[in-house]
């Protein structure tokens, strides 16, 4: 149950912010479903690997590497859903960044309600 509201709120997040942000285009909330369960599952199985790839620069950089690893893993699934794209590198920072603060805050808020 927790993982299918986690997924339909970041699908309802992430269809809002295609409203806020002009450089996200995602076409209806089905896309922005499908979309929340591509970046669940790369979250799961491409971000570590990636993660552990680039463990040095993330080091050296105190850990703002991840911020980028953040926004390829959008353009990724950008590549893998039809109906949602990202005009930039920096449309997709933007995007991911503001998809997990408001996700997490959102699912924070869900849970608080419901113990």
């Amino acid at each position: 149950m927790n993982i299918l509201l986690r997924i339909v709120i970041s699908a309802v997040v992430a269809f809002g912010l295609s409203y806020v942000l002009s450089g996200v285009h995602i076409n209806s909330f089905v896309t922005a479903f499908l979309l929340a369960i591509v970046l669940g599952l790369l979250n799961v199985f491409v971000k570590p690997i990636l993660i552990i790839l680039t463990l040095p620069i993330t080091l050296f950089t105190f850990g703002l590497f991840l911020f980028v690893i953040n926004a390829l893993i959008i353009l990724l699934a950008a590549k893998f859903v039809s109906g949602f794209r990202v005009d930039g590198f920096w449309w997709a920072l933007l995007f991911s960044l503001l998809l997990s603060v408001l996700t997490s805050f959102f699912y924070k808020t869900s849970v608080k309600k419901n113990d």
